[in-house]
């Protein structure tokens, strides 16, 4: 989808995370199941964020129209997010596992195996 949505919303603040990112909070009126729709397309893909007090020009929305990225290097890699998952699974259900590094092998080795069990 490359098409911009446009939301009016009340930016009500932000949270700081464990990798110097940062969580925006922010609360629109009621929006429409066809913007609804647009969003949830959205969930966990990189998107760019523009903010301004009041609307928008015309040759501001043509900039953002043309905003294009290739994949940002803070985006982690599907390695890395496996590794985070495991972890915060860790942390719900350690599974007698004390430390996370025997943890995270236990899993992965598991997870090699099951593959290794479907190939013919």
């Amino acid at each position: 989808m490359n098409e911009v949505i446009m939301l009016p919303a009340i930016y009500e603040g932000s949270r700081d995370l464990k990798d110097k990112t940062k969580k925006l909070v922010f609360q629109t009126n009621e929006i429409t199941p066809e913007q609804a729709g647009k969003l949830q397309l959205c969930v966990q893909q990189f998107v760019y964020l523009a903010i301004k007090k009041e609307s928008f020009e015309k040759e501001q929305l043509n900039l953002i129209q043309d905003c294009h990225s290739e994949i940002d290097d803070h985006v982690k890699t599907p390695s890395q997010r496996l590794r985070g998952a495991l972890y915060r699974l860790w942390q719900q259900e350690n599974e007698g596992y004390e430390d996370f590094n025997l943890y995270y092998n236990f899993k992965i080795e598991w997870m090699i195996k099951y593959i290794k069990s479907k190939l013919l």
